[in-house]
């Protein structure tokens, strides 16, 4: 065990903050001591101090909170817009970094702080994509590794994500009317392609198509794609906030041997008349839990920072970018190399 936790400060109390970061938070305590809660509202970073144990500071005062000696690092979890400013100021104050995805709105502004925080190599900028840390997305690409269902033919994934007023985020402001390119579809999307490189590994070239059908999921609510893996395989996958039926998302691999469906909870392999099923465990806060766990570990020296990398991060939305050009040009393109 460690002879000390980690003293963070907690930058942003909305939604995945209070309900996912923070319970992962009470879990760790033998890793972290959270020291500070910032919010642009005292009132919110009060509530969410309130919920551990140990009181943490409460300010609407982040120049502050970054100037504070005791404190290691930091987790950022505020709209996209705003993040890149804010993982810049935290790098120059000497704090390790942890931060929602995606990384940066694009890939300009991501490659920009990637070069900022190369200049700090003794400080940890991790990138927290949850995604690479599911156990389904792992288990599945040890699966294609092990030959389970011979050579990998085609990946077949459907997502229909209902965003509408029983969704928490729906009603974010900043989602509803994003600053930043794709909405609803580079937020999650961001997650999808982590999960697919997970599996199947770097994405080559992608041909894409993207519509709105509803007037207040703007920019776009639809995209569907070809993707092509340099490996060679083809995918095909779809995302949509505008239907009103939240299918499970299951993913189809198929192989020259048989077939893997992934799901985030279950994973199913079928050979011939065979099926084996592998439940796996709770997705929240779970891989948020491992996360930062590999977090603590990077920081303290304890192993390779090599999951929630600037460039493994960068990748992710190198891929959206790519399919947006596609969507807009009409045209196969080639994602951009990190």
């Amino acid at each position: 065990m460690p002879d000390s936790p980690i003293r963070i400060g907690l930058i942003g109390a909305g939604i995945y903050m209070r309900d996912v970061h923070a319970p992962a938070y009470r879990l760790l305590n033998q890793h972290y001591e959270v020291a500070a809660v910032y919010s642009r509202t005292y009132e919110a970073a009060a509530r969410l101090a309130a919920t551990f144990d140990n009181a943490p500071d409460a300010t609407a005062d982040l120049a502050a909170l970054l100037e504070r000696q005791d404190i290691d690092a930091v987790d950022i979890a505020l709209p996209i817009e705003h993040m890149p400013k804010v993982i810049e100021a935290a790098l120059r104050a000497g704090k390790h970094v942890v931060s929602e995805k995606p990384a940066a709105p694009d890939l300009v502004e991501g490659r920009r702080l990637a070069s900022i925080a190369a200049q700090y190599p003794r400080q940890t900028w991790m990138v927290a994509e949850n995604w690479r840390y599911e156990a389904a997305f792992n288990l599945a690409r040890t699966l294609i590794d092990e030959k389970r269902i011979g050579t990998p033919v085609f990946i077949s994934w459907t997502i229909s994500i209902r965003m509408d007023e029983n969704s928490p985020y729906y009603a974010t402001e900043w989602r509803r009317n994003p600053q930043y390119q794709g909405g609803y579809l580079l937020d999650v999307g961001v997650h999808h392609v982590a999960a697919l490189r997970t599996i199947a590994g770097e994405i080559a070239q992608v041909s894409a198509h993207m519509t709105q059908v509803r007037p207040d999921i703007p920019p776009a609510d639809s995209l569907a794609a070809a993707i092509v893996f340099e490996s060679g395989l083809l995918a095909s996958y779809a995302c949509t906030f505008a239907a009103n039926a939240p299918l499970p998302p299951c993913m189809i691999m198929l192989g020259t041997d048989g077939a893997i469906k992934v799901d985030r909870s279950q994973i199913e392999i079928v050979r011939g008349q065979d099926v084996e099923r592998q439940p796996l465990w709770d997705t929240q806060p779970r891989s948020i839990v491992t996360l930062l766990q590999d977090f603590a570990a990077v920081v303290r020296g304890e192993k390779q920072h090599e999951r929630g990398t600037p460039a493994q991060a960068l990748r992710d939305i190198a891929v959206m970018e790519a399919l947006f050009r596609s969507a807009a040009s009409g045209r196969s393109e080639s994602v951009e190399s990190i």
